[in-house]
Parts: C-alpha cells; sequence; structure tokens
C-alpha cells in the first residue's frame, strides 16, 4: 500500500470548468475571478474578495495597501512565505514563540513583544486550526495595530462562527496540499473600502482597473499605472477551478474532521503514551488541512518517518527548520524561541486529505504501532 501526503479532491466539474474558460477565448483575469471572489466573500463573511496568484503575493500586497512601516509580529513555526512578506515590503519581522499545544501564535508571547515601533501582528493558522482572534483582535485594538491573518492552511475554520480570514485582513493559499485547490493560487479578504483601489493597483501592473472590466469603457485601451505595481494576478483558468472546489468546500472539511477525529481515537488507544495527537477544543475550529502530530520523545522523530516512509506513507515535517534558524533571517534576526525550536524537532505531518481510504487509515495506525512495539 502507497499514501501520498495529499491529494487533491477533484472529478469532471473542475475539468468541464477549465474547457469552458478555455473555450471562451478568455484566459486571463477575468468573469471567473469575480465568480469566485463572490462565492469566497459570501462564505467567509467579508465585504470584499480579491483573487491573486498566490497566498504569499497576497500577503505582501495587504501589507503594502495598508502602507504599513515598522514592525510585525508573527510565529517562526511557519512557511517562510510569511516572513518573506514583511521583509519584501521593508518591514521587520518579529519572530514570537508558539503555544505548545496548538502550535499557533501565543497571546502572551505577542503582547510582550509590542512596542513603539510595532504596526500589525500577522497570526498564522496551524494546520487548520484557527488562532484565538478574539483576544488577538482585542489585544490589536488596544494598540491601534492591523491584522493580517495568514490563513494560507485554515480555509472554512472558525472560531465562535466567524470565520479565519474575517477578524482582520484574511490571506488564503489555493496551492494544492490545501483545503481547495486551483492549482497554484490565493485571495485577498478584508472590510476596508478605503484599500480596494490599492489592492487592484498592486496586483495588477499598478492600474486599478483590471482589462476585464475595462472592457465597457469608451476607451477600453486606456491604461493608468497609479503606482508601480506587480503582477500578482490569478488566471481565469484557475479561477474556474476554484469556483468548482468552493462548492466541494464544506465536503471536504467535513471528510478531514472526520479522517482525523478517527485517527486520534485509534492513535490514542495504540500509542497514546508515545505521542499526542491534534486536538481542538471544538470540531468548527479546525479543518485538519495537516495532521500533525508530537512526539515525547524527540529522538523518536527521524526514526519514525524513516520507518513510515519505508513502508511507503507519505509522511514530512512542516515546519523545519523553523523561519528564524534559516539561513537570511537566522543571520538578520538572531532569537532563540525555546517552545517553537522543540516542537519542531518532535512533530511529523501524517497523510491527511478527503479521499482517504479506511484501510488506509488502519494502515497508518499499525505503521505507528508497529514502529513503537520494536
Amino acid at each position: 500500500m502507497e499514501i501520498p501526503l495529499c491529494k487533491t479532491y477533484m472529478d469532471e466539474k473542475e475539468l468541464a470548468a477549465v474547457k469552458t474558460v478555455l473555450d471562451s477565448g478568455w484566459l486571463a483575469h477575468g468573469p471567473k475571478n469575480k465568480e469566485l471572489e463572490n462565492q469566497f466573500k459570501g462564505y467567509v463573511g467579508t465585504k470584499h474578495a480579491s483573487c491573486f496568484n498566490s497566498c504569499a503575493s497576497a500577503l505582501l500586497t495587504a501589507i503594502l495597501a495598508k502602507d504599513l512601516k515598522g514592525e510585525i509580529i508573527l510565529p517562526s513555526f511557519t512557511f517562510t512565505a510569511s516572513a518573506n512578506a514583511i521583509e519584501l515590503a521593508g518591514c521587520k519581522p518579529v519572530f514570537v514563540d508558539i503555544d505548545e499545544n496548538t502550535f499557533n501564535i501565543s497571546l502572551e508571547e505577542i503582547e510582550k513583544n509590542i512596542n513603539d515601533k510595532t504596526v500589525a501582528i500577522m497570526p498564522v493558522h496551524y494546520a487548520g486550526q484557527i488562532c484565538e482572534m478574539d483576544k488577538i483582535m482585542e489585544l490589536a485594538n488596544k494598540h491601534n495595530l492591523v491584522v493580517i491573518e495568514d490563513s494560507a492552511e485554515t480555509i472554512g475554520a472558525k472560531l465562535n462562527g466567524k470565520h479565519a480570514g474575517s477578524f482582520g485582513i484574511g490571506c488564503f493559499s489555493f496551492y494544492p496540499t490545501k483545503n481547495i485547490t486551483t492549482g497554484e493560487g490565493g485571495l485577498l479578504t478584508f472590510n476596508d473600502d478605503s484599500i480596494v483601489a490599492k489592492v487592484n493597483a498592486i496586483k495588477g501592473h499598478g492600474i486599478v482597473k483590471p482589462t476585464f472590466d475595462r472592457e465597457e469603457d469608451v476607451k477600453a485601451w486606456y491604461r493608468d499605472a497609479v503606482l508601480p505595481g506587480y503582477n500578482f494576478r490569478m488566471s481565469d483558468i484557475n479561477a474556474a477551478i476554484g469556483v468548482e472546489q468552493m462548492k466541494k468546500l464544506d465536503e471536504i472539511n467535513a471528510l478531514r474532521q472526520k479522517h482525523s477525529l478517527y485517527l486520534n481515537k485509534q492513535l490514542e488507544e495504540v500509542v497514546g503514551d508515545k505521542l499526542i495527537v491534534p486536538k481542538s477544543n471544538n470540531i468548527e475550529n479546525h479543518v485538519y488541512q495537516m495532521y500533525v502530530i508530537k512526539l515525547n520523545e524527540a529522538n523518536d522523530r527521524d526514526a519514525l518517518l524513516k520507518h513510515l516512509k519505508d513502508n511507503k506513507i507519505g509522511a514530512s515535517v512542516h515546519f523545519e527548520p523553523v523561519v528564524h534558524q534559516q539561513t537570511y533571517f537566522k543571520q538578520k534576526y538572531p532569537i532563540t524561541l525555546k517552545v517553537t525550536e522543540d516542537i519542531q524537532r518532535r512533530i511529523i505531518t501524517l497523510p491527511m486529505f478527503p479521499g482517504l481510504k479506511q484501510e488506509e487509515l488502519d494502515y497508518m495506525v499499525l505503521k505507528i504501532e508497529e514502529f513503537f512495539k520494536k
């Protein structure tokens, strides 16, 4: 048996949607982008949504659109794109530690690092579990800070009925490993009317009105750049896939939750004294974009990974090295984060995707049990 780390959840509807776009002749940023944006803002509950070619582009745009200059607090326990966006925008990333149970940013560590140079907080919702956003927003409002949610891994998770990405400015990823995919792609959600034009300009060469929106203008060819922008746009081919994926999102998340709860129960029964499974106090808080176990003994981690891979189970680690220990950031911002550094040595990401079969789930449990019996 061979189990990949992840597998997309698609059928003929995505294929038909792509063919429709190809047949239409409009392949670039266009009507399917608008359809996906309307779907997404309706789902998440924000006034605005804007498609991007990646979550990394959305993160950078969020910082630039708010014209932030100063320090931005974020966890080091994230993908490097989070910190890259801060650095590329000319701000300073301030890495802080995480909660040892949820692996999300520590509220206490945020508060300890706020000073007169702090302009924003970038909480990262890790592996599908939403951060303590109500408390983070309370802290941000107290200090007049912008909140940019890195929601790349948490499409559909809620806290007290409110979606990740709707508390502050939300940045989402549609990479193939995420809850839904467009192949490559991302999306920005926000409620601030004052940055709509700037978001459009940053992602479209500095031009506020996209090509498709200019089609009915008298001078449709007139393109005036109001700032030096980028090309962060999503093609309509990608957006068409996203439109169909959005229709499956609740089903996808429900299957991820079902598989994860099953693994929780089985692993706790057979090796509960050897590892800690990913839990949440409310199933709505976690959509299990990844299923990450934490070993009690760090010395077991690499050996278990090898055992899983030898048995054709596509396990991995998210994330090692953590960002503050990566070459560029380590040299520029040397820091020690005790909890983060400990956790990165003890975690394993097991395969998690909607199409997992019962025998595949049982096979993973069996092989982990087999390892510890040795």
